[in-house]
């Protein structure tokens, strides 16, 4: 982006997501300024800058949130609407290096490029870029990913750094062995607040909904609508709120689940809920397993 005049005195523009000014004439004509001058601050072309930077950063925010919500979800995104979005650079920061499956488990690699004709270039787990036509692509949550391991691995090696978390997404495994009568986890509940609204303000700053006395997250797992719930007390009758019960509704919330019809990604994200709640508390007992 070039430079604006704003009045006869300073230039500006937008350098990396903030306004900078620099004098327009004299002596120090091209230099750059630390801060945007008082004389300048309510001028039209700041003023538009920065709305434009506000843009750019909601912007930003929601292809993240997309690329997050088709990888939570396993979704088959068009391998046509990739090369769509691609020459944007938030869409392109967001999808860079997301692990994506082609037509099966040996095509998993990481995304490297997306040109017109909707053919993707992808890094596979051996370290060979390869060229993939395909309709659509998955980009699997990190639970349901073949070759966890060795993927994690070549990144490191590559330096590879997504911009939406997959590969070192807190992850948990559904345990073996499950009482078939068992409807509840309790390992994080018991997490001590100062009051509901701390814990309510916790869960809305990590993503999640709050309704009524549950901090809530709806996730799909191989096609089905599952409603994680973590306890969080009542705002109108106890003065401190502690963590409850994490427990998996279907997909209306009504009708409890027991713990063995729960799909694995659903598993994985209510525990990812639950431990995170868990961890911003100001005192804690021991909940159980």
């Amino acid at each position: 982006m070039g430079w604006l005049a704003a009045g006869d005195t300073y230039e500006v523009a937008l350098v990396e997501g903030r306004v900078v000014a620099r004098p327009a004439a004299g002596q120090s004509r091209g230099e750059r300024v630390r801060d945007v001058p008082a004389e300048i601050r309510d001028h039209p072309e700041v003023s538009g800058l920065q709305r434009f930077a506000q843009w750019l950063d909601r912007h930003a925010a929601e292809c993240t949130a997309q690329v997050t919500h088709w990888m939570v979800s396993s979704l088959p995104v068009p391998a046509a609407l990739l090369a769509g979005v691609w020459p944007d650079e938030a869409w392109r920061a967001a999808l860079r290096d997301i692990v994506v499956v082609a037509d099966g488990p040996e095509t998993a690699g990481f995304l490297r490029d997306a040109d017109d004709s909707g053919a993707l270039r992808v890094l596979t787990a051996d370290g060979e870029t390869v060229r993939l036509t395909p309709r659509t692509v998955t980009m699997p949550h990190p639970v349901l990913l073949p070759g966890l391991a060795q993927l994690r691995a070549l990144a490191a090696e590559s330096g590879v750094t997504q911009g939406v978390d997959q590969l070192h997404r807190a992850l948990w495994h559904k345990p073996d062995g499950i009482d078939a009568d068992a409807f509840a986890v309790t390992r994080y509940a018991g997490a001590e607040y100062p009051s509901w609204y701390r814990l309510s303000a916790r869960a809305t700053s990590l993503g999640y909904r709050v309704s009524g006395m549950n901090a809530v997250d709806r996730v799909r797992d191989a096609g089905r609508i599952f409603t994680a719930s973590v306890g969080i007390g009542d705002p109108y009758t106890e003065e401190k709120a502690w963590t409850g019960r994490l427990t998996w509704c279907d997909e209306d919330g009504y009708r409890a689940l027991p713990l063995t019809d729960v799909g694995p990604v659903a598993w994985s994200e209510g525990m990812r809920m639950a431990a995170a709640l868990h961890a911003g508390c100001t005192a804690a007992t021991d909940g159980g397993k």
